[in-house]
C-alpha cells in the first residue's frame, strides 16, 4: 500500500517519534488523528535531536506549548501543516524545531545564491526575531541563518547570500528584489514557512505571494500559520499547501484569557489627558500605546515628551536603525513607553510587557486581538486600556461581538477636567535624530577639525590652487599630438559647388 509520504513525493522522509512516550491518538481540525503524548511535559518526549535537546535546556525551556505538542509531532513526520494560533503561544518554535531537527539528521551542502528553508515574515521585525530563535535553538548545529529585509544596504545582503544559506527568514518585497536581480533564488528551497498569513494579507502581500508561490520547487513541506482564519486566509493556504494537517490551539478570534479588558469613553482632543493620568496610576512596568496611524504615534510621544516623560515611537516611517533602536531600548526596560501603529502588533515578542493601551482602537477585531495579545505572554497576566472616542463605538461593538467579551467600561478620573486644562505643550518636533550634549559636542569639534584641515589645504589667497615654492610651478612641456587624435583630419573634407 502507498504511504501518504510517497503519494506526497516529498523529498525527504523523516522517521517516526524515535522511543516514543506512551501516546494516545487526538483528532485535529481534519479529522485523521496522530499520536500526541498523553502527557508531554517535556521537550526530550516529542524525540527531538541531541543538539536541539541542547540548546533548549541551555534556555532553560523544557515543556513545550500546546501549539508545540500539537505541531511537532506532525512536522518531525514530514506533512503539509496549517496551524491557527494567537499571537504568544509559541508559533515560532513549533516550527522551527522540527525543522532544526531535519537539518540535523539530513546534512546537505547549502545551494549556491539559495537555501534549503525559507521563512517569510511580513515584518522587519518580526523577521529578525524568527532568525535569531532559529541561531538560539540551534547554537549547537552548523548551519547559516540570514534575514532578508528592506531598509538596510542590499548588496551587504547580496554578498552574505552569494554562498548558499540553510535558512533564510525574508519579507516578500526585498525576496523579490533579490530575485530580479539574479543574486538569489528559491528553486532549491525544502521546506517553505509562511507566519502571520493573516497579516500578510491585510498588508497587500497578497500578489507578491501569489509570484513567490510558482518559483518556489514542486516538492517542498509547507507550513502555514495565521492568528485567524477567515476565508481568503484560507484560499491563500490552498495555493501553498498539499494536503494539510490542520491543527488548532485556540478558537479563532479569542483573546487572552488572563488580560484584564476595560474601556473609557472620552472625547478624541481629551484622549492625551487621559493617557497621562492612566500612565500616573497604573502599575505600568512596560507598556505599549497603540495609534492607528503614523503622525498620531508621533504626536503622542511628543506631547509625552513635554511632560518629562520618555517614550520612542515605532512605525513604517521610521528607518530600520530607529525601529531597531526604540525596539532594543524597550526590551532592555531602558524605556518603559512603546507608542506603535500595527507594525508591532503581532509577532514581536517582548517580555514584561505589563499594559497595551488602545489609544485608538482598531477598525478591524482580529487587529485587536494581535494588539492585547503583546500582554500576558508566558503565563503571565496583563492589562488592556482602550480609549474609545463617540465615532469608535461602533467599532467597540464589532470587537466585543467578535471576541465574545464583554469589556469593563471605567467612568473618567475625578481629576479629568483639571487635567486637560492644564495638559503640558507638546515638544517641539525633531527634524533630525536626537543627540546627547556629549555627542553635539563631539559633532562641533569634527566639523572644526574639517574646516581647518580644508583652510590647511587651500592655504593663504596668494597661494591658492598652487604647489610648494615660488607659486609659480613647473611649466608643462609641449607634447605632440599623436597621429589620429582629434582635429588630426582637418580640412579632409572640402565644401564643392556653391549654394
Amino acid at each position: 500500500m502507498t504511504s501518504l509520504r510517497q503519494a506526497l513525493r516529498l523529498p525527504f522522509s523523516r522517521g517516526s517519534f524515535r522511543n516514543p512516550p506512551r501516546a494516545l491518538s487526538v483528532t485535529v481540525t481534519d479529522g485523521r488523528r496522530w499520536p500526541i503524548c498523553e502527557t508531554i511535559m517535556e521537550f526530550t518526549d516529542l524525540g527531538l535531536s541531541e543538539p536541539i535537546l541542547k540548546a533548549l535546556a541551555a534556555k532553560k525551556y523544557t515543556s513545550p506549548t500546546p501549539i508545540q505538542q500539537k505541531a511537532v509531532p506532525v512536522l518531525l513526520e514530514g506533512h503539509d501543516l496549517c496551524g491557527i494560533a494567537q499571537t504568544g503561544t509559541g508559533k515560532t518554535a513549533a516550527f522551527a524545531l522540527p525543522s532544526l531537527d531535519y537539518f540535523a539528521r539530513h546534512p546537505k551542502p547549502t545551494p549556491v545564491r539559495g537555501c534549503r528553508m525559507l521563512v517569510l515574515s511580513p515584518t522587519r521585525e518580526l523577521a529578525a526575531q524568527i532568525a535569531q530563535s532559529f541561531r538560539d535553538y540551534g547554537r549547537f548545529l552548523k548551519l547559516s541563518v540570514e534575514t532578508v529585509f528592506g531598509g538596510v544596504p542590499i548588496n551587504r545582503q547580496i554578498k552574505a547570500l552569494s554562498q548558499g544559506v540553510d535558512i533564510v527568514v525574508a519579507t516578500p518585497g526585498r525576496l523579490l528584489d533579490l530575485i530580479d536581480q539574479r543574486c538569489f533564488t528559491i528553486k532549491d528551497t525544502e521546506i517553505f514557512v509562511l507566519d502571520e498569513a493573516d497579516q500578510m494579507m491585510d498588508m497587500g502581500f497578497i500578489h507578491p505571494l501569489k509570484r513567490i508561490a510558482k518559483l518556489l520547487p514542486t516538492n517542498r513541506q509547507n507550513l502555514f500559520f495565521s492568528a485567524t482564519m477567515p476565508k481568503e486566509i484560507e484560499a491563500l493556504a490552498g495555493q501553498f499547501l498539499n494536503d494539510p494537517v490542520k491543527v488548532s490551539v485556540a478558537p479563532q478570534s479569542t483573546t487572552a484569557e488572563r488580560v484584564r479588558q476595560q474601556a473609557t469613553f472620552v472625547n478624541q482632543a481629551e484622549k492625551q489627558a487621559l493617557l497621562h493620568i492612566v500612565l500616573k496610576t497604573e502599575d505600568i512596568d512596560r507598556a505599549l500605546i497603540f495609534t492607528r496611524t503614523k503622525h498620531g504615534a508621533d504626536r503622542v510621544v511628543r506631547f509625552l515628551e513635554g511632560a518629562g516623560i520618555d517614550a520612542f515611537a515605532i512605525h513604517g516611517n521610521k528607518s530600520q536603525g530607529q525601529r531597531t533602536t526604540a525596539l532594543q531600548a524597550f526590551r532592555q526596560g531602558k524605556v518603559k513607553l512603546l507608542v506603535a501603529t500595527d507594525i508591532a502588533a503581532r509577532g514581536i515578542d517582548v517580555s514584561g510587557v505589563s499594559h497595551v493601551i488602545n489609544f485608538e482602537i482598531p477598525n478591524v477585531p482580529e487587529q485587536y486581538v494581535h494588539r492585547i495579545g503583546r500582554t500576558a505572554r508566558a503565563g503571565a497576566e496583563g492589562v488592556a486600556i482602550s480609549f474609545v472616542a463617540d465615532d469608535e463605538r461602533p467599532y467597540l461593538k464589532a470587537i466585543e461581538r467578535a471576541t465574545r467579551v464583554k469589556l469593563d467600561v471605567t467612568p473618567l478620573p475625578e481629576n479629568f477636567l483639571e487635567a486637560v486644562r492644564n495638559l503640558p505643550k507638546p515638544a517641539p518636533q525633531r527634524k533630525g535624530p536626537s543627540q546627547s550634549p556629549s555627542q553635539q559636542a563631539k559633532r562641533a569639534e569634527g566639523q572644526r577639525r574639517y574646516q581647518d584641515q580644508q583652510k590647511a589645504q587651500r592655504g593663504t589667497p596668494d597661494k591658492a590652487h598652487r604647489g610648494d615654492g615660488d607659486g609659480a610651478g613647473a611649466r608643462k612641456p609641449f607634447r605632440r599630438r599623436r597621429r589620429g587624435a582629434v582635429g588630426a583630419y582637418k580640412g579632409a573634407v572640402q565644401r564643392t559647388g556653391a549654394r
